[in-house]
C-alpha cells in the first residue's frame, strides 16, 4: 500500500487541507465573536451552511456516480478555494452577509467532495488495505485538527485575521493540485441517455440499503457515537464550569485526540482477531459506558478516562464502519450512498446539538449523560440481538441450500 503514490497524495492532501480548514474555523469564530453579539444568531449563521449542504446532497450523490470521482473532487476543491474570497470580502467590509455566502459555498463544496472521496478510496487500494487506509486517513485528519487549531491560536496573536484566510486559501490550492495528480481507474461513464434516465435515481440507494442488513445496521449504530459527538463542545464547556477549571478542557481534547489516533492506528490488528460485527458492537458498548462514567464529571480523573475511552472506541468504530460501507455497498451506488450518509450525519448532528442544549438546561450534564449512556447501551443490545438472529437465519438458509 505504501508504494502506491495515490495513498501519499491522498494523505498529504488531507493533512494540508485539514490545516486550512481549521485555520478557517478558528477564523470564523474570531470574526463572529467580533461582529455577531448574539449566540443564537451565531448558531443560525453556522446552521445555514449545513442546511445548504444537506439541500444539495441528492444532486451531489448523483453527480458522483455519473461523473468521474476525480472531476467531482477537483470541482469541489475549486469551489472551496474560491469561497475563501467571500470571507476576505467579509473582513474588508465588516459584513456578515459575505460570511454567510462563504459558509454556504464551503458546505456545498463539502457535500460534493466527501462522498466523492469516500467513493474514490476503494478505487485507490485493494480491499485488504481499506481498513488500514481508512484508519490512517482519519488519524491524519485528527492530527491536522490538533495542529491547525493550535497554529491558528498562535497566528491570531501575530497576524491579521485576513492573513489566516489567505493561508487557508493556499492550503486549499495545494489540495487542488494534489488531487489533480491522483490516478485511478473507474468504470466507463454512463451514456447521456442513461444519465438522463437516472436523474431521479437518488432514491434507488434506499432499496440497496434494505437488502444489505450489515450496512443498514452500521448506519443506525453510527447514531451512537453521534450522541456524544453532537454535543461534545457543549459538554466540555459544562465540565469546565462544573469543575471550575479551564485546564480540564485542554486535557479532555488531548486525551480524546490521542486515544482516537491510537484506536484508528491499531484497528487493523484488532480486526484480524475479531469480526467487523464484534468491533462495531464492542465499540458502541464502550461508548455507552464512557457516557455513563460522566455521571462523575465533577471528578477530573474519571472525566479524562471517559473521554479517552470514547476516543479509542470511535477510533476503532469509524474506520470499521467506513470499510463496511466501501466493501458492501455496490460501487455504482457509492456516490449516492455516501452523499446520503453525509446528509444523515449532518441532520443527526444538528438534532443532537439542540437536544444536548435542551437537556443541559433542563436536567443537567450528569443526568443527560446517564440518559445518553443508557440509550446507547440499549440500542447496542437490541441491534446485537437482531444481528445474531439474522446471521443464524442466514446459516440455516445456507445449510438447506
Amino acid at each position: 500500500m505504501w508504494k502506491n503514490k495515490n495513498v501519499w497524495i491522498l494523505l498529504s492532501g488531507e493533512f494540508v487541507a485539514g490545516l486550512g480548514l481549521w485555520l478557517g474555523i478558528i477564523g470564523n469564530l474570531e470574526f463572529m465573536q467580533e461582529k455577531v453579539p448574539s449566540d443564537f444568531l451565531k448558531s443560525l449563521l453556522l446552521a445555514s451552511g449545513l442546511v445548504a449542504g444537506i439541500a444539495v446532497g441528492p444532486a451531489a450523490g448523483r453527480f458522483t456516480d455519473q461523473l468521474s470521482k476525480k472531476f467531482v473532487m477537483l470541482a469541489a476543491g475549486l469551489l472551496r478555494a474560491g469561497s475563501v474570497l467571500f470571507m476576505l470580502f467579509a473582513i474588508h467590509s465588516g459584513s456578515v452577509w459575505w460570511m454567510l455566502i462563504f459558509l454556504i459555498c464551503l458546505q456545498i463544496s463539502a457535500a460534493f467532495y466527501f462522498p466523492a472521496l469516500q467513493a474514490a478510496i476503494p478505487l485507490i487500494v485493494s480491499e485488504k488495505d481499506l481498513l488500514q487506509l481508512n484508519g490512517i486517513h482519519m488519524n491524519v485528519s485528527t492530527l491536522s485538527r490538533i495542529l491547525g487549531t493550535a497554529l491558528a491560536g498562535m497566528l491570531l496573536i501575530i497576524i491579521p485575521l485576513s492573513m489566516l484566510y489567505i493561508l487557508s486559501f493556499a492550503a486549499y490550492i495545494i489540495l487542488f493540485i494534489f488531487t489533480f495528480f491522483l490516478e485511478f481507474e473507474e468504470k466507463e461513464k454512463q451514456s447521456p441517455t442513461s444519465i438522463h434516465r437516472s436523474k431521479a435515481s437518488f432514491k434507488e440507494v434506499f432499496p440497496v440499503i434494505k437488502t444489505l442488513p450489515i450496512v443498514f445496521m452500521t448506519l443506525i449504530l453510527t447514531l451512537i457515537p453521534l450522541l456524544f459527538i453532537g454535543g461534545f463542545n457543549l459538554m466540555v464547556i459544562n465540565i469546565s464550569e462544573l469543575q471550575d477549571s479551564a485546564v480540564i478542557k485542554g486535557w479532555i481534547y488531548t486525551a480524546e485526540g490521542i486515544a482516537f489516533m491510537t484506536g484508528a492506528f491499531i484497528v487493523k490488528k484488532i480486526s484480524s482477531r475479531f469480526s467487523s460485527y464484534q468491533v462495531l458492537f464492542t465499540s458502541s458498548l464502550v461508548i455507552g459506558i464512557s457516557q455513563l462514567l460522566l455521571y462523575f464529571a465533577d471528578k477530573s480523573v474519571i472525566t479524562i478516562v471517559s473521554f479517552a475511552l470514547f476516543g479509542f472506541s470511535v477510533g476503532c468504530f469509524f474506520p470499521t464502519a467506513a470499510t463496511i460501507f466501501q466493501t458492501k455497498v455496490p460501487k455504482e451506488f457509492h456516490g449516492r450512498f455516501f452523499s446520503f450518509r453525509n446528509m444523515l450525519d449532518r441532520v443527526t448532528f444538528q438534532v443532537v446539538l439542540l437536544l444536548t442544549g435542551f437537556l443541559l438546561d433542563s436536567v443537567g450534564l450528569q443526568l443527560m449523560c446517564v440518559l445518553f449512556g443508557c440509550l446507547s447501551i440499549i440500542m447496542t443490545g437490541i441491534f446485537f440481538i437482531k444481528s445474531s438472529k439474522m446471521r443464524e437465519s442466514a446459516k440455516v438458509h445456507q445449510n438447506f441450500g
